[in-house]
């Protein structure tokens, strides 16, 4: 048997650094990366895809609601449309980072408010779904 040990990370963003992104990724084998929204920027992204090369560990990107200054925890009432290309665009963000250090993105996980809402509103899973597979369908959703 196989077990995934996945953990959310890169949600610092410019002079604000949380969580232990360096010591976790020694005991995961794949990581959600987020996507500047909710949390991360350029930077840490780049920094957090470069360390998981590093570690050998899978990258995901880790999209949520534009929301940073509530860490995408805070509803957001969304067309299909603007889900579908929100979901699109970060997926986007992560992918050229991982592909400037040689990697391929895993899998999607969305963050916070938008995961909840997920379970209760079928329109709006369905736009992030087929956020994911406008981009590719190999890729997993978490």
């Amino acid at each position: 048997m196989k077990v995934d040990l996945n953990s959310d990370l890169g949600e610092s963003f410019g002079r604000y650094k949380l969580g232990l992104d360096e010591e976790v990724m020694n005991h995961i084998t794949s990581a959600n990366v987020a996507t500047g929204w909710h949390a991360g920027d350029p930077l840490v992204m780049r920094g957090t895809v470069r360390l998981a090369k590093e570690k050998g560990v899978a990258v995901g990107a880790h999209p949520g609601y534009p929301d940073l200054l509530g860490f995408g925890r805070r509803y957001m009432r969304l067309t299909p449309e603007e889900a579908r290309n929100y979901i699109l665009y970060q997926i986007g963000a992560l992918y050229a980072f991982a592909r400037v250090e040689g990697l391929e993105l895993q899998h999607v996980k969305p963050h916070g408010a938008l995961y909840n809402a997920l379970v209760k509103e079928e329109e709006l899973a369905r736009a992030v779904i087929e956020g994911i597979a406008d981009f590719d369908r190999n890729l997993i959703f978490v």
